[in-house]
């Protein structure tokens, strides 16, 4: 499979990026600042520059053209409400919009669990976040997109050992990013998985399972 991932150099996108290369697949990752080349590179994907916020729909359509499916985890990471509307929202659109203008059908959203963060005090910037996410979400759905949302919950950087819990509603809880990317790895090659919306926390399934048992 020839995946395009958006976000290649996030925490859960490096080490999707390495998983899928491991697994056989041809990964090309988007970049944005040309100090992180190397860095997308040893992870045996393919660098391919991008901006988000600067590229129109046509340019992300001639990245992407060529690929089976698009996986975007990406986002502004805290850096302004100005830049989380650009790239987690107005991103996400033109990089669902182009994945359809390129034929790249497959696409896989890394979201947010509904329920992170509200055991802390409110935050306008967190409640703006939140907000752009849910609407991003909304975005896509509305896509006719082969399309895959998965909303995992706090994310925690501690060694994955590949067991989920995954389902329409479940309870709110951590997830390791290891964990969270071995379950997208086995969503990509679930094709029967589409057109959902997955929370995603650790838990006592293994990925695969896990993905299989989602299939309506």
């Amino acid at each position: 499979m020839h995946i395009f991932q958006v976000g290649v150099a996030g925490g859960v996108g490096s080490r999707l990026a390495k998983l899928l290369v491991a697994r056989g697949d041809s990964v090309s990752g988007m970049f944005r600042n040309e100090e992180q080349r190397a860095r997308v590179a040893a992870l045996g994907a393919t660098p391919v520059i991008g901006d988000l916020i600067r590229d129109s729909i046509d340019e992300l359509a001639r990245k992407i053209a060529g690929h089976d499916a698009v996986v975007f985890s990406a986002g502004a990471h805290g850096t302004g409400t100005e830049n989380t509307t650009l790239i987690d929202g107005e991103g996400l659109k033109k990089a669902a919009d182009a994945a359809r203008q390129a034929g790249a059908t497959r696409f896989i959203l890394v979201s947010m669990f509904p329920d992170a963060g509200r055991d802390s005090e409110p935050r306008e910037a967190f409640e703006h976040y939140m907000r752009v996410k849910k609407t991003a979400d909304v975005y896509l759905t509305a896509t006719d997109l082969d399309r895959v949302i998965i909303r995992p919950g706090t994310l925690t950087d501690g060694a994955g050992d590949g067991l989920v819990t995954a389902g329409l509603a479940i309870e709110y809880g951590d997830v390791k990013r290891d964990n969270v990317a071995a379950f997208i790895a086995a969503v990509l090659h679930t094709p029967e998985l589409t057109r959902t919306i997955v929370e995603l926390t650790d838990g006592e399934t293994p990925v695969e399972e896990a993905a299989r048992a989602l299939v309506r």
